[in-house]
């Protein structure tokens, strides 16, 4: 990763966070992107950025201050986005509309700025969809069907890009996160994906050695 630019999104949430450390660690510039940035930046070296995914022109005015900053950008790790629990019957459309905008939309936003500096680098993304989106159960209808949207978007995109830009995503299930375990007491954390280890399957992706891995979706499940 030396002398490389790595842009990830959703950058201060817990995964996020996990995969700017590890970018870092393996001696890449880390630009980090979120709708509101700390104080103190937890992760040494790296560029914190705030941004607004959700807008088109927050996002692209980002990605060329990454470029102008960095010089170049390498990798872009879509990992800003949400989760609800809301079933048909009883949910609104506001639900819908919110899964969508976090969960594809920044991806789409992002990937679509960023893009002319990944093709100049010939470069690599990786979205974060769901393993939950593949068979959804009851009350993740709205999440399910945005993080479907964004498999479908990686497929797409790298049938475009093929031989420019690499285009994977991961499909984790449950990370082992503070509010996973709060809101599931009774589970056993112990074989949920820690976010450290996922964040190693995506500098992988994005590594040299995946240059013939692209328009995969690669479930990412632990012991669950």
């Amino acid at each position: 990763m030396q002398g490389k630019t790595i842009v990830v999104t959703g950058a201060f949430g817990i995964l996020g966070r996990a995969a700017a450390a590890a970018a870092a660690t393996a001696g890449a510039k880390v630009a980090m992107l979120d709708i509101a940035v700390p104080a103190t930046n937890p992760v040494s070296g790296a560029i914190a950025m705030k941004a607004d995914l959700t807008d088109p022109e927050s996002a692209a005015a980002a990605m060329r201050k990454v470029r102008d900053d960095t010089g170049r950008i390498d990798a872009l790790l879509n990992i800003a986005g949400g989760f609800a629990w809301q079933t048909v019957a009883d949910g609104d459309a506001k639900t819908w509309d919110r899964m969508f905008t976090l969960n594809l939309k920044t991806a789409l936003n992002a990937t679509k700025a960023a893009l002319p500096f990944l093709i100049e680098a010939k470069g690599a993304i990786v979205n974060i969809g769901a393993n939950a989106a593949l068979n959804a159960s009851a009350g993740m209808g709205a999440y399910a069907a945005s993080k479907s949207g964004v498999h479908k978007l990686t497929e797409s995109l790298a049938q475009e890009q093929k031989g420019r830009v690499r285009v994977n995503a991961v499909l984790p299930s449950i990370l082992d996160t503070p509010q996973n375990r709060a809101d599931m007491p009774k589970a056993d954390p112990s074989t949920w994906v820690k976010p450290e280890d996922l964040a190693k399957v995506l500098l992988f992706l994005v590594s040299d050695q995946a240059r013939d891995i692209t328009g995969a979706l690669i479930p990412v499940t632990g012991r669950v």
